[in-house]
């Protein structure tokens, strides 16, 4: 596995929401990160990851790149003090390091809820940007390849991924403790980006809740997902009004300073309990709208492990989860290792090939079409069996970490291409 991999992150074990919210990424500020990184610095195997918990970078440079990465996020996000914030992040600087804790970030084990399903999504987001952008190297195609086959493998193997313990369905199970003594709790979800429109989905599957409202600067979007699930639409220019009716908003809203503010609370004139539960990151309730009198503000730090059972099964799994992914990371060295003599196999192979096409030309011209298609087939079978035996060897030497010696030998003795 190559030693030049690396990561730097930055997630809710180390740092707190108020630091990773003035470094979270949109999807603009993801491409404009990335750009920059491939650009400016020449990293390669790149991936820019941002979830409501994380802001991750991996990348492939012989140097430890951790400040010019930690200055070029301050620079998309404007806080020119960033880098006093280099404590905050962790640093994987060995390939294996880096590509276990993707392992363990995209699978779900370093969730803030065990098994989130949200956080696979947006590594293969973040994925498809890197390719579309060509940042992508050999290593990070074979990594993702490999992290996407675990992940295919702990849903269908383990109960890792069973019962509702994501950050929307802890979500659901926090409101319904919020609203236990009202009778019909009217629900406001603003905000339809990929955690909102889950969230919007789990209370549609809801009995408890059958009056829930989408508001979403594009009105589209909101009807799309309204008309799925049966749900109402309100017109982002009516916010005001939706938020007063409310007895629950829930924000995922993605702006650069927050939505809902103490003074646009405080102008609602609350007669009776209002819960925001914000899911923002950078966050889009003002922590001060709390002191508004009746008004409880829950940010993404509260939405803690609420489904118990659902949590205890999906604990009970991570024995599984774990085994999967050491079997994951020891093929993918094995692969790494392998691809250092991929070269070497390859010109053998066009060597041999150029020999047996060469006697080919010769007993072709005086054979019939049928002789001569019965004898590319047998010197073909005969390349093969020739081939089988070094490139068993090849492999087995990488794995002892004697394929150099192998590797020039068979160099001068077939005279191969450097």
């Amino acid at each position: 596995m190559t030693n030049s991999f690396k990561a730097l992150s930055l997630t809710y074990k180390k740092a707190p929401l108020a630091i990773r919210e003035l470094l979270a990424l949109n999807e603009l500020e993801c491409e404009q990160v990335q750009r920059s990184l491939q650009q400016e610095l020449g990293l390669s195997d790149l991936l820019v990851l941002s979830t409501c918990n994380r802001t991750e970078v991996y990348y492939t440079a012989e140097d430890d790149q951790q400040i010019a990465i930690i200055d070029a996020l301050g620079h998309t996000k404007g806080c020119a003090s960033s880098r006093g914030y280099a404590s905050y992040f962790e640093h994987f600087t060995t390939a294996g390091a880096a590509a276990q804790h993707l392992f363990e970030v995209a699978l779900g084990l370093d969730a803030q809820v065990v098994g989130d399903l949200q956080v696979i999504n947006q590594v293969k987001l973040a994925y498809r940007r890197s390719v579309a952008a060509a940042a992508a190297g050999p290593f990070l195609h074979r990594l993702l390849h490999a992290v996407l086959a675990a992940n295919k493998r702990v849903q269908q193997e383990t109960a890792f991924r069973d019962g509702a313990a994501s950050t929307s369905s802890a979500t659901l199970e926090l409101v319904e403790a919020l609203t236990a003594d009202l009778p019909s709790p009217r629900v406001l979800v603003v905000g339809l980006g990929e955690i909102g429109a889950d969230v919007a989905r789990h209370f549609a599957k809801s009995r408890r809740f059958t009056h829930v409202t989408l508001c979403n600067r594009t009105r589209v979007r909101a009807e799309a997902l309204a008309a799925v699930r049966g749900l109402k639409v309100l017109e982002f220019a009516d916010l005001a009004d939706g938020v007063r009716q409310a007895d629950v908003i829930i924000s995922s809203v993605s702006a650069p300073v927050p939505l809902f503010t103490r003074e646009l609370v405080a102008g609602l004139e609350v007669l009776s309990p209002k819960f925001f539960i914000d899911l923002s990151v950078p966050r889009s309730v003002d922590p001060a709208a709390e002191h508004v009198p009746g008004v409880l503000v829950y940010n993404i730090d509260a939405i803690q492990h609420q489904a118990s059972a659902a949590l205890s099964r999906r604990l009970a799994a991570v024995p599984q989860v774990w085994a999967i992914i050491a079997e994951s990371v020891a093929g993918l060295r094995e692969r790494s290792r392998e691809l250092h003599v991929s070269p070497a196999i390859q010109q053998l192979k066009n060597t041999l090939e150029q020999l047996r096409q060469q006697e080919l030309a010769r007993f072709q011209k005086k054979a019939s079409p049928a002789e001569a298609r019965r004898l590319d087939q047998a010197t073909q079978a005969l390349t093969q069996k020739f081939l089988k035996l070094p490139v068993l060897q090849l492999k087995a030497a990488c794995q002892r970490g004697e394929a150099d010696e192998l590797v020039a030998a068979l160099t001068e003795l077939f005279v191969l291409k450097a």
